[in-house]
């Protein structure tokens, strides 16, 4: 299996290290970095970087992307879309153009348009995540009440701050902003700021 990829295009680094399932496809000119797993029916764009150290099950990763030392299962991800170090992207995860998820970000259930970048320690999960939305570090949407899962609605351009918990079913419009350290439990209406801190 690894010699066909390789002898149709592809460069795996370190043969000795590297699975490939019989139903995988890697596209020309992809790139397939020591110590990377990719099972089920996986699909990889050309162009792409995959690893080291990752495991893609069945998932779809467009041209361009770069996956590096990250877990991905059933997600699809767009082209040019950088993911990792130390990323897990879970069942139903959707990641368009452009879209980075750093390091240490867990995605669930989400959704997150064009361009939009959860750089690092963020869990996102049950998530619709607009265009070029900005999440900080240490964002959670508290998705789960204990009995139920619930949805968070973030519109384009919007921005959100560091280390603010989303606590869902809550919706936060077009352009808005979140003060870092915020718990968000109320809708958040377009272009404004929302900021819930005691006073220094």
């Amino acid at each position: 299996i690894l010699k066909g990829h390789c002898l149709a295009g592809v460069t795996i680094r370190d043969i000795d290290s590297v699975f490939i399932g019989p139903d995988v496809h890697i596209d020309v000119d992809a790139t397939i970095e020591p110590c990377t797993t990719l099972n089920g029916t996986t699909r990889i764009g050309s162009g792409c970087r995959i690893g080291p150290y990752s495991i893609i099950d069945d998932s779809e990763v467009g041209e361009g992307t770069l996956v590096y030392m990250s877990r991905l299962s059933e997600a699809k991800l767009g082209k040019k879309v950088k993911v990792g170090p130390f990323a897990n992207l879970r069942p139903g995860t959707v990641l368009e153009n452009g879209v980075k998820v750093g390091n240490f970000v867990e995605v669930k259930k989400a959704h997150l348009g064009e361009g939009a970048a959860a750089s690092h320690l963020t869990y996102l999960g049950d998530a619709s995540i607009g265009a070029r939305t900005n999440i900080g570090a240490g964002t959670i949407t508290c998705n789960y009440d204990g009995a139920n899962k619930h949805r968070t609605q973030i519109g384009d351009h919007a921005f959100i701050g560091s280390n603010s918990a989303l606590v869902a079913p809550v919706s936060i419009g077009q352009g808005a902003t979140v003060g870092a350290g915020s718990t968000i439990a109320k809708d958040v209406a377009e272009h404004t700021l929302a900021v819930t801190r005691s006073r220094q």
